[in-house]
């Protein structure tokens, strides 16, 4: 049987994200669980333990899929497994992408814990660019790929926050948040295009159509 504590974590990972954190307080929480404050709050003191848990399950999760498989070069499938993680971890923690710079001013201690989040997860993605380019799929200097690792960092990070603040509200619905958490992708593959040998470059047009479905890009950007 799942835990009142797993219950209240699992219910309001799912108000955050579909309705934003700032518009969800901890009684919205008890309510959709079907208990009462008291018994939230014998779990969690406020709605911020609430966020950092669910932050701390998050880092958890890309520090999994940030790793390198040890005895074997990396391949362009496994590329395709980063994209996949990224988009997929992008998507189950959206909210903390869309509210990241007010949730870090609300709260020290999840600020703190950033920070440190970030810098250990440049460190694994250089690792990730390395085992690419000691496989022979991308060919960069090593200033240039610091360049790479941080400009991914940031489009990653910011591209749900950029995507609410364009689409309008009565436009927004879960299917085209994630069409468009995907256009997300397609930027990085954008990024990396220039620097991409062997079979990476043979399947960047593949690469581009898998995360650009649906031509959604149109309804943040005029035409050119």
């Amino acid at each position: 049987m799942t835990s009142t504590k797993e219950r209240i974590l699992a219910t309001s990972l799912e108000l955050f994200n579909r309705l934003g954190e700032r518009n969800v307080t901890t009684n919205h929480i008890a309510e959709a669980l079907g208990i009462s404050p008291g018994n939230l709050y014998y779990h969690f003191r406020n709605k911020a333990d609430i966020v950092f848990a669910l932050f701390e399950r998050y880092q958890d999760t890309v520090k999994a899929f940030l790793q390198v498989p040890p005895g074997r070069p990396l391949t362009w499938q496994d590329k395709v497994g980063y994209f996949e993680s990224i988009l997929q971890s992008m998507w189950g923690a959206r909210f903390l992408h869309r509210d990241m710079a007010h949730l870090l001013n609300q709260d020290e201690r999840l600020r703190s814990s950033y920070s440190d989040f970030v810098r250990r997860s440049l460190e694994q993605g250089l690792q990730v660019y390395e085992g690419l380019r000691a496989a022979g799929l991308i060919d960069v200097g090593d200033e240039e790929m610091q360049a790479l690792l941080v400009n991914t960092w940031v489009m990653a990070a910011s591209w749900a926050g950029f995507v609410h603040s364009m689409v309008p509200a009565e436009r927004r619905d879960e299917e085209l948040d994630r069409t468009l958490l995907r256009q997300g992708i397609y930027q990085i593959v954008c990024l990396e295009a220039p620097y991409l040998r062997g079979e990476a470059l043979e399947h960047l047009n593949a690469m581009k159509t898998r995360y650009s479905k649906g031509n959604t890009l149109e309804l943040l950007l005029p035409p050119l």
